[in-house]
């Protein structure tokens, strides 16, 4: 009697009844081994194990090859009833040397017995099935494909997974394949979740007037609002669903199922080497994402969408922008209130200022690396500091003159001129805003001609989506030279603007440092500091509803950026008429320490002077440390 060890394996991809595949593959074994006296004593059968994957990582398979090793493993030979369930590809050439090496024969029914390691015709033959049992693989997966696509293009129909979030999932009816509606089976379609679907409605609203991912994240957290994976416990055993994250604002902004169609092949599986060093080692499956041209989306809405088609291109325009996209800023929470918070910008950066408490003093500081400064060739300290209270008290005084009942038609006619003095950079501006939009619609029709010529997708799909983000950006200058043109205030608006503003000025000497914020906020203070003349000066840019924050960076030379604002020229004037006195206090030198880069330092702090006042007001020096 020669004893034999039964090897076996269920197919993944024909869905077989484990138990079924077992016993009809050792039937077809037995049938082979028993007229030659052979009884099967031990079997391996692996479960759930693609062909694809080599023998040592299969479970079942790497035991019976550590059992070869072994002289006490208590077997002569091995039986295989379906060589093309056990072997894939090269497989046979790998593995079958093991067998030769420790004196183990192997017998498959293909070639009526043991397969004889000298034979050039066994060794074809179960060559052979390799690649039979590797095209049968591949023939599988492009049917199902080709199904599946069609499925979802034609008919809209469910393809499996878990419904989107803002979805659940509602009964479509048996299912169109008799045997699988005789078994229970029945089709699927997405209705929207009356919890989540306004979740879902809301961060596209949010998203499309410039909040971020992380805002709207934060923003849902706060108001108790359960995550995805919280709101979908079921399906979500493995997470913890405390929190919004950025990640899933981002899924669901970028899914186009919310727009009521059926989309398919968002992702692809790759096969890429586990190691390339030993190419043996086979495969591994890899998810990775298709490029928008690869999608299948249903040529009709198939579910009730969420958002519009419209608002999903727009959103994703916005997306596409990245950093150069509008956004809202929230305000960062700070325990020491600065009265200048925002409105203090470095002269030699154009970069804000960040509030800094030092020693239980307000200051704002300007840091920048002296790497920076070498790759940009600007002579920038690597700090600079600014006193908070060596500017107030002349910031005051100067606003509570400028505002002054008695100075009204002064301040009326110097802002008025500063207004008027814009319109033509802002012109400019405007006109090559729209050059640039003319100048994307060209290229976008250009790139369009060429993928309709056979260009290749991928690549006129990133020339798009470049193209797509600089027109943002130029239409993003339009509506903002748009909105400055619509923000002018006549001089009956400014008059009572002014006049409004009068209660607030006379108390400003004794208020809070977060009332005087609020007080600077609505008269669009920005003070611009030159740590080299150690001069502060100081611009108001007033808004029609008295409340005119600046934009992030630098503003252009050209003009304030909305509203009327007390500009340079007017400035000069009002100083010529002699209407505003000189503040004369002097530097005290044993407080400024001197060096050959940075002309004064406010370790110690400095008490300096305001020079002359005038509308767009240098105030008092102060220094840099660096």
């Amino acid at each position: 009697m020669k004893r034999f060890a039964f090897y076996g394996r269920v197919s993944t991809e024909d869905q077989q009844d484990p138990e079924s595949s077992k016993v009809w593959q050792l039937s077809r074994s037995r049938g082979l081994i028993e007229p030659a006296g052979g009884v099967v004593v031990t079997e391996y059968f692996d479960i759930g194990r693609s062909r694809s994957l080599p023998w040592k990582r299969r479970p079942e398979a790497a035991s019976l090859l550590d059992a070869l090793a072994r002289p006490d493993r208590g077997f002569e030979a091995v039986v295989i009833g379906e060589p093309a369930r056990a072997f894939y590809g090269n497989q046979f050439g790998l593995t079958f040397p093991v067998f030769a090496h420790y004196g183990v024969e192997l017998w498959v029914p293909e070639v009526g017995g043991a397969i004889d390691p000298g034979s050039d015709a066994h060794d074809l033959v179960m060559s052979l099935y390799g690649g039979m049992s590797k095209g049968e693989r591949n023939r599988i997966k492009i049917r199902v494909r080709a199904a599946m696509a069609a499925q979802a293009r034609t008919e809209g129909r469910f393809l499996g997974g878990r419904p989107p979030y803002g979805y659940q999932l509602a009964d479509a009816g048996p299912h169109p394949n008799p045997g699988k509606a005789a078994v229970g089976q029945r089709l699927h379609r997405l209705e929207p979740d009356l919890d989540a679907a306004p979740v879902v409605r809301r961060i596209f609203d949010e998203y499309a007037v410039g909040r971020g991912l992380y805002a709207i994240a934060e923003g849902l957290t706060r108001d108790g609002i359960a995550c995805p994976s919280a709101h979908d416990r079921a399906r979500n055993p493995h997470r913890q669903g405390l929190a919004w994250s950025k990640m899933a604002v981002r899924a669901i902004l970028a899914n186009p199922r919310y727009t009521g169609r059926q989309v398919w092949n968002r992702q692809r599986r790759d096969e890429v080497l586990l190691d390339v060093e030993d190419v043996a080692l086979g495969h591994v499956s890899k998810m990775r994402w298709n490029d928008e041209d690869a999608w299948i989306v249903s040529e009709a809405l198939t579910h009730e969408p969420l958002v519009s088609d419209e608002q999903f291109h727009a959103v994703r325009t916005l997306a596409a922008a990245g950093r150069r996209r509008p956004v809202v800023r929230k305000a960062r929470p700070t325990s020491q209130p600065f009265a200048l918070h925002g409105l203090v910008v470095c002269a030699l950066c154009h970069r804000k200022m960040q509030g800094s408490a030092n020693h239980g003093r307000a200051h704002y500081r300007c840091r920048y690396p002296s790497e920076y400064a070498i790759a940009n060739e600007l002579d920038h300290p690597k700090n600079v500091y600014m006193r908070e209270d060596q500017i107030l008290g002349p910031l005051d005084g100067w606003l509570a003159q400028v505002f002054d009942p008695g100075q009204l038609d002064t301040t009326l006619d110097a802002l008025e001129a500063a207004a008027g003095s814009t319109d033509d950079a802002e012109q400019v501006k405007a006109q090559a805003a729209r050059r640039r939009v003319i100048e994307c619609d060209a290229r976008l029709a250009r790139y369009r001609a060429a993928l309709e010529a056979g260009t290749d997708p991928a690549v006129v799909s990133a020339w798009i989506a470049e193209v797509q983000a600089e027109r943002l950006a130029a239409e993003v200058e339009l509506d903002r030279a748009a909105g400055q043109r619509s923000r002018r205030m006549s001089r009956d608006q400014l008059a009572a603007l002014v006049n409004g503003l009068g209660n607030l000025l006379d108390v400003l000497a004794s208020a809070a440092p977060e009332d005087k914020a609020e007080v600077y906020r609505r008269l669009g203070l920005r003070l611009t500091y030159d740590p080299t003349r150690r001069v502060v000066t100081v611009e108001s840019h007033l808004g029609p509803d008295g409340n005119s924050p600046l934009p992030r960076g630098p503003r252009p030379s050209g003009g304030p950026t909305s509203g009327a604002s007390s500009a340079e020229p007017v400035g000069e004037s009002q100083c010529r008429r002699g209407d505003f006195s000189t503040y004369d206090t002097r530097i005290n030198a044993r407080a400024m320490r001197l060096n050959s880069r940075n002309p004064v330092s406010l370790r110690q702090g400095a008490r300096t002077a305001c020079r002359p006042q005038r509308l767009k007001a240098p105030l008092a020096p102060t220094g840099v440390r660096g």
